[in-house]
């Protein structure tokens, strides 16, 4: 390997890991460019010295990285900036219900549900599971979209643990199961969180969603 190959390598190398670079550590690196291009002119062989252009090269090579490090930055501190932003607008959620497809927790009050059968469907049926996954409830209620509730019991009425559960829909046209889909619930939001895969939502029980989760905001009901 030439010495022009070995310094543009090592150029290469840095641009490798720039991404793991401060601009402050560039600023240094460059000094020890400088270094190196000026040991590189003082031992090149004098029968066959090296072009000009090879240095032009060199330093391109360099100042390109230097600015894409630059511009990594920029957009680092942009998207932080919009993360503030959108932590900023989620505050306004916190102590709203939030709809969503995800467990919710029973603490002796009436869970409030938004079941969604099928159009096709004539019987519909509530799956109630705690969080071992096993079903605690079982119950028909009626084949509607309209919001209903769950009242924390079990099959013989009695009134289960305070703890996160989670619901399933079972949806029947004439004794023949059609479809089985997740049951959104309405849950209080907690706080809004920022966490290294983008803002979630805390939920009551320690339950946590993403913010793509929500079909619906609401006042909290009494």
């Amino acid at each position: 390997m030439t010495t022009v190959n070995a310094v543009t390598s090592a150029t290469a190398t840095s641009t490798t890991g720039s991404s793991a670079t401060t601009g402050s550590a560039l600023s240094g690196d460059f000094e020890t460019f400088l270094k190196m291009l000026t040991v590189q002119m003082q031992n090149q062989d004098p029968m066959n010295p090296i072009e000009s252009s090879d240095y032009a090269v060199q330093l391109a090579t360099f100042s390109g990285v230097e600015q894409q490090v630059q511009t990594n930055q920029l957009l680092e501190g942009l998207a932080s900036q919009l993360g503030l932003m959108g932590m900023s607008e989620l505050a306004g959620w916190v102590g709203m219900e939030a709809r969503s497809a995800s467990p919710a927790h029973f603490s002796g009050d009436p869970v409030r549900l938004a079941p969604n059968p099928p159009v096709a469907a004539d019987r519909a049926v509530l799956v109630v599971r705690n969080e071992a996954g096993d079903v605690v409830s079982s119950r028909s209620i009626d084949v509607s979209a309209e919001q209903t509730s769950w009242d924390g019991t079990d099959a013989a009425g009695n009134t289960l643990p305070e703890g996160n559960y989670s619901f399933e829909l079972e949806s029947y046209e004439n004794g023949e199961l059609l479809q089985t889909d997740p049951v959104e619930t309405y849950s209080r939001i907690v706080e809004a969180q920022g966490t290294a895969s983008g803002t979630v939502l805390l939920l009551e029980g320690g339950i946590t969603i993403g913010t793509g989760d929500v079909t619906a905001l609401r006042e909290p009901t009494a």
